[in-house]
């Protein structure tokens, strides 16, 4: 069998699946299965309409938190401390080992901080002339 490499110029959904599926397959012979399940929580206003929340996935008895938006009213007020305790509560639940994100220099190192998170490492520059954190929180049961 002859192999090859080619750039997709317009990679499609379809091409993106064919790369993970085999990936998937690997990791779940490695380390069992992942059981991906998704996490959102909405903040809404009195008409319904969604302005914020909390979005992420539960994988591999870790929780990944990719969106944390509160809108520009309600900052200051407690509520993305309570968006992160309901995710948190939700991981304990879910008997998960911890909890990880990341985020900007310009959006809220030291927010996670103050909630317990310990920073794992960052990149410099990226973007140019600003840092992206990684964060993580490991979970007990009695904690």
């Amino acid at each position: 069998m002859t192999l090859r490499i080619e750039r997709s110029q317009n990679p499609t959904d379809e091409e993106r699946e064919a790369i993970l599926t085999p990936l998937r397959a690997y990791n779940a012979a490695q380390a069992g299965p992942a059981n991906a399940q998704p996490l959102a929580l909405l903040v809404r206003d009195d008409n319904g309409e969604i302005l914020g929340g909390l979005y992420g996935r539960f994988f591999f008895q870790w929780l990944f938190i990719e969106l944390l938006s509160v809108p520009e009213q309600a900052r200051g007020q407690g509520m993305g401390s309570k968006l992160m305790q309901m995710a948190e509560d939700l991981a304990r639940e879910k008997e998960c080992v911890g909890i990880w994100l990341d985020t900007f220099d310009f959006q809220a190192p030291e927010f996670y901080k103050r909630l317990g998170y310990s920073e794992l490492g960052q990149i410099a520059d990226y973007p140019p002339g600003h840092k992206r954190f990684f964060f993580q929180k490991r979970l007990t049961n009695n904690a």
